[in-house]
């Protein structure tokens, strides 16, 4: 099993890229190849999916998207080929958001994903992901969120926009606005 190939890349084609390493050229299956470089060295996280007829890698620029990835192909229909496409707009982050406030057109607009793939992906996933932005506020704000009568899901939408390295009062008065549009 690969965690991880780090080489040069040798092409982009649409949907995978060729990675060199060691004159071994790896076509890794990522959501968005235009965002690697050509003749740019890069590390690539890779998951190996091995099935009777298929060998594929499906690779992705960090741990947490392929964590995220991870967590999608265990989904109750869905594999890594309509997991992968899932990361190409918003990246990981909106995606975990989407399926923190249950934002069904959000995952509906993926390529493959009906209201009945969103429903399972939200059944599955909702409570079981850590979204980014929550990681990096301060719990206290959104306590006092809470205690003010809001919903998780809309303090989830807001919180990523409020300054971080503000007071908590500011913080708060700053969350309001954003609540109140």
């Amino acid at each position: 099993m690969y965690d991880y190939i780090v080489g040069e890349i040798i092409s982009l084609e649409s949907g995978y890229i060729v990675i060199d390493n060691n004159n071994v050229g790896y076509k890794i299956f990522v959501s968005n190849p235009y965002s690697f470089n050509i003749g740019e060295k890069n590390k690539v996280f890779i998951y190996q999916y091995v099935r009777e007829d298929e060998m594929s890698l499906y690779g992705f620029k960090n741990i947490e998207d392929r964590d995220l990835f991870l967590k999608l192909i265990n989904v109750k229909g869905l594999g890594p080929k309509t997991a992968l496409p899932m990361f190409a707009n918003g990246g990981s982050s909106a995606l975990m958001d989407a399926i923190e406030s249950e934002n069904i057109n959000y995952l509906k607009k993926m390529p493959k994903i009906g209201e009945k793939a969103a429903r399972q992906i939200i059944l599955d996933l909702k409570g079981k992901l850590a979204p980014k932005v929550e990681k990096n506020i301060n719990s206290e704000l959104s306590d006092a969120l809470k205690a003010l009568g809001y919903k998780q899901a809309d303090i989830s939408k807001v919180i990523g926009n409020v300054n971080g390295s503000d007071t908590i009062e500011n913080q708060i008065k700053e969350a309001l606005k954003l609540l109140l549009k």
